[in-house]
């Protein structure tokens, strides 16, 4: 196959392998992602057949993770995140450091070392935040407390694999790594106080500015962009932000790429166009993350279940019960629901992205050995694949512990868990009334100017973001006669009288006036005179060209209106004179 297109052919075979298996899949009960995963370990390069571009394939699903986690951001905002902080710090921080010990201790029974058994540990003690989200989106918990709490925890521990990534090339020598030169140069030759201290100013740094600079730039650019008018223009835009501020967060800040896109998200949230950002996003985001379940598959080597079968169930239980058994007693621990412990101990029983990163530069360091790169592999595979049947057990569960023990059940935590879902309802309130507001404001555009209803619901918005509000006193002079067509006026509240030389033409809210300058290009033929307090809208010359330039139709209404307005001035008016404002 030539090189120019192995990118199209991997993208393809893809594709379509995704799509079949996918099918077959559900056919047979399972989640699609099983398929995801069989079609990856297909194409890889431990089974015949076809061999795709595994480094394209990873970078390919490293986008698919950037575009799921910058439309989770969308759905999520910077109050939420901190309102979940009292279990998900915690109880993220303590379950890392419970289960890397547990892996510790299980690498010590295969004869590794301490430094393998580190990285091994750490591996498995992160899960993955896009098979989480699959998992929440199919059992519509994304935006219930249990859900929240746990993209939170996962949150907080892929910033803390943020700080394990820098780290472990600067203790890699402490570690016992072999062939530490790779180490040493990862390193840099820096102290460790210093490495650790520079990490945590970065990771620091990037988010002060994504929590307090964000929501101030974002909302701008893409308010900037809206009233351009280009859907086109806006998509593009939306993803230039989705992944540069990925990109940058990773180049500048040393951030994870999913990390970065989650907080561009999350800042993007504070804008009246993010609804419309995540429909633009969405089928992106669907396809693309198909490819990380490929990506997994392929790094897959199904043999290493004949080589090291005990290693695989050792590494899959600590993984679904270990972990699992972890996170629920913390969460008990921290005096909240058994509900939610068991929402959360589900959700972590799988690893993913992060998992293999760790392994990779575990492997790179000499650290890790190649059979627990490929024991780790085999772990995600198995767990991701097994995942749905955990939150199904989780849930049989909580209906066994709500029938044994109805009393302990209901009341166990449910203080702080009503105090948690109480300000996370709060949160939301907030966010949904601004929404309402919007759409208010939208409804109330056509209610008022029944004119706009020609225009598709993007215009209206674009329209929103194009007037520009003024107001007037009663007896102020908005327009005078002769000068140039600046802009025309929608009356949205109050009256205004055009001052022709026989009667005076009255108008009310949802009448407009202005428009005959800026159609004809000419000047101003007669004044108009506020005679109550009045609220306008006003489209300038500009915003009014561009706009009536892409909606011909409303050009010819507003045209046609304005000559029914100009013949019935001329009426009025001596019959030399013609025109009207």
């Amino acid at each position: 196959m030539h090189h120019e297109v192995s990118l199209i052919a991997t993208v393809a075979v893809s594709f379509v392998f995704a799509a079949v298996f996918g099918y077959l899949a559900d056919r047979l009960r399972l989640p699609p992602l099983v398929g995801y995963l069989v079609a990856g370990i297909l194409m890889g390069p431990f089974t015949p057949g076809f061999i795709a571009d595994g480094a394209l394939a990873s970078q390919l699903a490293e986008m698919g993770v950037i575009l799921l986690m910058f439309g989770v951001g969308l759905h999520f905002s910077a109050k939420e995140l901190l309102a979940v902080r009292g279990i998900a710090v915690p109880g993220a921080i303590a379950q890392i450091v419970l289960a890397t010990l547990l892996g510790v201790g299980l690498s010590e029974l295969w004869g590794w070392g301490i430094g393998a058994g580190l990285v091994f540990g750490l591996s498995l003690s992160v899960a993955s935040t896009v098979v989480l989200l699959k998992a929440l989106e199919e059992r519509n918990l994304v935006n219930s407390a249990n859900g929240r709490v746990a993209v939170g925890w996962l949150i907080v521990e892929d910033l803390a694999m943020v700080l394990a990534l820098v780290l472990l090339p600067a203790l890699a020598q402490i570690l016992g790594a072999q062939g530490f030169g790779a180490a040493a140069s990862a390193a840099g030759g820096m102290p460790l106080v210093l490495t650790i201290a520079i990490t945590l100013l970065k990771v620091g740094a990037f988010a002060v500015m994504a929590i307090f600079l964000g929501p101030k730039v974002v909302p701008w650019l893409l308010t900037l962009v809206a009233r351009t008018g280009s859907q086109e223009l806006f998509t593009l835009s939306v993803l230039a932000i989705a992944l540069g501020i990925a990109f940058g967060a990773t180049e500048i800040f040393g951030v994870s790429f999913a990390l970065g896109a989650f907080f561009a998200g999350v800042v993007m949230s504070e804008s009246n166009l993010s609804h419309r950002a995540a429909a633009d996003s969405l089928p992106l985001q669907n396809a693309f993350s198909v490819l990380f379940f490929i990506s997994v598959g392929m790094l897959f080597d199904p043999s290493i279940l004949l080589r090291e079968p005990m290693a695989v169930i050792a590494a899959l239980a600590l993984i679904i019960f270990g972990k699992s058994l972890i996170a629920f007693c913390i969460v008990l621990l921290l005096r909240f629901p058994v509900g939610m412990g068991l929402t959360v101990a589900a959700s972590l029983a799988q690893i993913g992205e992060f998992s293999f990163i760790l392994a990779g530069l575990g492997v790179t360091l000499g650290l890790l050995p190649r059979e627990g790169q490929d024991i780790i592999l085999a772990g995600a595979i198995l767990s991701i694949t097994i995942n749905p049947l955990v939150f199904w057990g989780a849930e049989v569960l909580e209906k066994g512990f709500h029938y044994k023990w109805p009393s302990f059940f209901a009341s166990y935590g449910k203080k702080r868990h009503d105090v948690l879902a109480r300000e996370l309802g709060d949160i939301r309130a907030l966010s949904d009334e601004r929404n309402r507001q919007h759409q208010l404001k939208m409804q109330q555009l056509i209610d008022t100017f029944p004119l706009f209803a020609q225009v598709d619901e993007h215009s209206q918005e674009e329209l929103l973001l194009l007037f520009k509000p003024k107001s007037a006193s009663p007896g102020e002079r908005i327009i005078r006669i002769g000068d140039r067509g600046d802009g025309m006026y929608f009356i949205a509240s109050g009256a205004v009288e055009v001052q022709l030389d026989s009667d005076p033409v009255r108008l009310e809210p949802g009448a407009f006036f202005g428009e005959m300058a800026l159609l004809s290009g000419g000047r101003r033929t007669a004044d108009v005179v506020a005679i109550d307090f009045c609220e306008f809208l006003v489209l300038d010359r500009r915003d009014f060209n561009m706009f009536m330039s892409r909606h011909p139709a409303l050009r010819t209404a507003v045209s046609n209106m304005a000559r029914e307005r100009a013949e019935m001035n001329t009426l009025r008016r001596n019959p030399d004179k013609t025109g009207t404002d």
